[in-house]
């Protein structure tokens, strides 16, 4: 049996994990390919671990109970061939809020523009794409937002009669945060992944996760699928929730990576995040996704989302964006990429290992019926809380 989440044998990580042996969700993680239970009545919750003064700290040392292989565990995550009686993981968050930052990458701010004038149409797509490209050209990688040299560029794309409002998100002074689903509603490693059955232009968007304390200090980071609907979203920017959060469609994991003598926000900002998508129908897809290149820092982005402006007592779970947009064809020429239900999707980066999930109608994926009422109960009745 091999290891799905290719995780890097070096660093702290922190997760959660389901066993029939207990009534409650495991704080986890992992030791020389094992995973650990390290639950406690000190830190009952992955939120509780992240909030502490140092959290890699607590999860070097803390006490633990081994409940499998990591290989065991990640080969029994995956939703179709699931044991429900044998462990398995689930999203590395709990209490925290969920958001995502949008149009943090030039080209993720022009394939927005490309939606809202292309009216969800994948079929104009191409040519919208060569017009504007034509016009402010391709190498935008050095924009700063709210620089005179972003301004310049706006000003153009509004003569073009090509104004958005994701330009002003994109390359204005204001960062786009919004939320991408409730607390304990994201899936982890192995989960199905939700689409909303309207939708008929839809793609994954591989990004980095940061890991935010309630006090708003970054303690770590993870990756993850920030699932869009790209025709809905193309409708209307109001129809963003629509389009965003749906059942099933906030995927985090493997594990959290945990901020320490082997990973720092510097290696946030080198990641390269990849992506694989590889469907029933024999279709594939692959891109990347360079952290280099992202417009608004990591800390500027947390510092938009949580502050003296708003406050997040459980912390905060932030994707930042991604600058991979899937525009290979996927069967007529010229309607571009779209899902099919049983698509595998493959998010990966070195530092982090792999997540990986199954596609499929929200309506059709487990029901989210586990809130933080449900976890408290739990909790309370193991007398960890």
């Amino acid at each position: 049996m091999t290891n799905p989440t290719h995780l890097p044998a070096d660093g702290l990580f922190l997760g959660r994990a389901r066993s029939s042996d207990v009534s409650y969700p495991m704080v986890v993680t992992v030791r020389d390919g094992t995973v650990v239970d390290i639950t406690s009545s000190t830190a009952p919750t992955v939120r509780d671990v992240c909030d502490m003064p140092d959290p890699a700290g607590h999860v070097r040392s803390a006490k633990g109970k081994p409940i499998g292989s990591l290989d065991a565990v990640a080969a029994n995550s995956f939703a179709a061939k699931r044991d429900a009686n044998n462990p398995y993981l689930l999203s590395p968050v709990d209490l925290q809020a969920v958001k995502a930052s949008g149009v943090t990458f030039v080209v993720s701010l022009l394939e927005r523009v490309i939606e809202e004038q292309a009216r969800g149409s994948a079929e104009k797509a191409d040519a919208i794409r060569a017009d504007i490209a034509g016009l402010i050209g391709h190498d935008l990688s050095k924009l700063k937002p709210g620089s005179p040299e972003a301004m310049e560029i706006k000003a153009k794309l509004i003569a073009r009669g090509a104004w958005s409002q994701y330009l002003e998100v994109g390359i204005g002074p204001d960062a786009e945060i919004f939320t991408k689903c409730q607390p304990m509603a994201s899936v982890g490693f192995g989960a199905d992944v939700g689409l909303h059955p309207v939708s008929t232009w839809n793609n994954p968007e591989p990004e980095i996760a940061m890991i935010a304390a309630g006090s708003g200090r970054i303690v770590g980071a993870t990756i993850g699928n920030d699932v869009n609907l790209r025709d809905v979203e193309g409708r209307s920017a109001l129809l963003l929730g629509k389009a965003k959060d749906n059942n099933a469609s906030a995927a985090l994991g493997p594990f959290i990576r945990l901020f320490d003598d082997t990973f720092s926000i510097d290696d946030v900002k080198r990641a390269v995040v990849r992506l694989k998508v590889e469907g029933e129908d024999g279709f594939s897809l692959e891109g990347a996704s360079s952290m280099a290149e992202i417009s608004r820092s990591p800390e500027e982005l947390v510092a938009a989302a949580m502050g003296p402006h708003h406050q997040y007592p459980d912390g905060l779970a932030l994707y930042l964006g991604t600058m991979f947009v899937p525009s290979k064809d996927r069967g007529e020429k010229g309607k571009g990429f779209t899902h099919k239900v049983g698509d595998i999707v493959t998010i990966s980066s070195e530092k982090f290992g792999a997540l990986v999930n199954r596609v499929r109608l929200s309506p059709d994926c487990p029901h989210w019926t586990y809130g933080a009422s449900h976890l408290m109960r739990e909790l309370a009745g193991a007398k960890l809380i």
